[in-house]
């Protein structure tokens, strides 16, 4: 599939075992966020994700290919989505005590990609995704003053400044054209691994000792960042896309940090306050407005 192939001839209305694969996705990146955060704990974070880069370029390698005319907006966009993006991240999920409140952190690139498009691609909003976008940033500012979250506030920030970078490289790669979604996925692995590996040596240290240390779930964590979430969920993700209307996808994958939150306070034993929950649940809503909105827009053609 091209990233700008015409969804005029895609079924709006998802199958029944594509919209259960959908949720599996989901379920998976809800569980990657688990996984991170185990594996930023044993390794140095940036470390780590340069790591996991590593691995996806070796996976995907055979499908690098130079496209002329269009390789600095490929580097660019790539730079931000993957090492960029991933790095702070990943540095916010080592700071952050709860995995939970990053889940639903990770939502803020539904409102930056907006903003983004309306300053940088001339892209009109009007008030019912102001709304939704004035109602994500609100709610994020309600967690952020919860004393619980204020102990981490540093990387709850962090974990949105990388939804910010995100989705400024998405303003980038959506004025690629012929470049199929996987070879995003390689050319980002391969940008983001020396420049990730650079950089954790500068900043960082101990990773040789975390390597000879790190138990099977450290190795356990990344082997599921690669392989669940980066080849299984990412390329199914492509799969669906390449089959229906990202706007009919895009709702479903709230899912996502539902399944983060949830996995969190089972699995890591977060501690959810009364504030986080409202804060969480006025962002999602937030979010949800402005997904829902853009979805009514492509599908009325105004």
């Amino acid at each position: 599939m091209s990233l700008t192939s015409s969804a005029a001839d895609e079924p709006a209305t998802i199958e029944g075992k594509h919209l259960a694969f959908l949720i599996v996705i989901n379920l998976i990146w809800g569980l990657n966020l688990i996984a991170s955060k185990i594996g930023v704990e044993r390794f140095p974070p940036i470390f780590f994700t340069a790591l996991r880069f590593l691995s996806i370029a070796v996976f995907l390698l055979p499908l690098l290919k130079l496209h002329r005319g269009q390789m600095r907006l490929l580097v660019a966009g790539t730079a931000l989505i993957g090492p960029v993006a991933f790095a702070f991240l990943f540095v916010g999920l080592r700071k952050a005590e709860d995995a939970s409140t990053v889940a639903i952190a990770t939502q803020m690139g539904v409102p930056f990609s907006t903003l983004l498009s309306v300053w940088l691609l001339g892209e009109t909003i009007r008030w019912k995704r102001r709304l939704g976008i004035a109602l994500a940033f609100g709610g994020i500012v309600i967690i952020g003053f919860d004393p619980r979250v204020i102990e981490y506030w540093e990387g709850l920030a962090l974990v949105v400044i990388s939804t910010f970078f995100a989705s400024l490289g998405l303003i980038y790669v959506k004025q690629l054209r012929a470049i199929r979604p996987l070879e995003l996925q390689v050319w980002t692995a391969v940008t983001g691994a020396p420049i990730l590996l650079l950089t954790s040596l500068l900043l960082e240290s101990g990773q040789l000792v975390a390597v000879r240390t790190a138990d099977w779930m450290g190795w356990g964590a990344l082997a599921f960042t690669v392989v669940m979430s980066s080849l299984v969920a990412h390329t199914g993700w492509y799969y669906l896309i390449s089959r229906y209307p990202v706007t009919s996808l895009a709702p479903v994958t709230l899912l996502s940090p539902l399944f983060g939150i949830l996995f969190g306070v089972t699995l890591l034993h977060d501690q959810l306050t009364p504030r986080m929950l409202i804060g969480g649940a006025i962002t999602l809503v937030g979010v949800l407005i402005v997904v829902v909105r853009e979805k009514k827009l492509v599908d009325t053609g105004t």
